[in-house]
């Protein structure tokens, strides 16, 4: 398994992904995108330096995205986002893509803290997450609105030296 930068080519896959429901539900998104949006969307971004995506691969198959947005050269700090297609969920790519987006982080853009967000309820990916070695901030109460209800979402953390020493 490894990642790689986006290209134009895998607009297709990102473009059944973010067409699912319950896929941008997990990401407190709406599953809403013409291939034409995504396709400007794309292009409007490529540049974009407070942002990486990555496509997630095995054997050049395509099996989910992992993203670093919001990225804040100043307090070196970033967001982490995944998807794994459902049919590759179970085989531990989750946690390998979260440790090579982390990786990325922190070795190439010089961050010094991960964060993300994840439903309480998602205890699948809270699992993955504290094994990857993130660690509980806190709760924002009914922070996100997804599939008709407000989500209670748990904000999760890591810093280089926690992530350098467990790995």
């Amino acid at each position: 398994m490894k990642i790689r930068p986006l290209e134009k080519g895998d607009l297709p896959y990102i473009y059944q992904q973010e067409n699912s429901r319950k896929v941008m539900a997990l990401w407190f998104q709406e599953a809403y995108t013409s291939f034409d949006e995504l396709q400007i969307l794309y292009e409007r971004h490529i540049l974009d330096q407070t942002e990486r995506r990555f496509v997630v691969e095995n054997d050049e198959q395509f099996i989910g995205v992992v993203e670093l947005v919001d990225i804040d050269p100043l307090h070196r700090h970033t967001e982490i986002q995944i998807i794994i297609n459902s049919d590759y969920q179970g085989h531990g790519y989750a946690q390998l893509a979260m440790k090579s987006g982390i990786d990325y982080a922190f070795k190439v853009l010089n961050m010094h803290k991960v964060y993300l967000y994840v439903d309480v309820d998602n205890s699948a990916a809270i699992h993955i997450y504290k094994k990857v070695g993130f660690i509980e901030e806190g709760i924002l109460r009914q922070h996100f609105f997804a599939e008709g209800r407000y989500h209670d979402s748990l904000m999760m953390g890591i810093l280089a030296n926690e992530f350098t020493s467990k790995n």
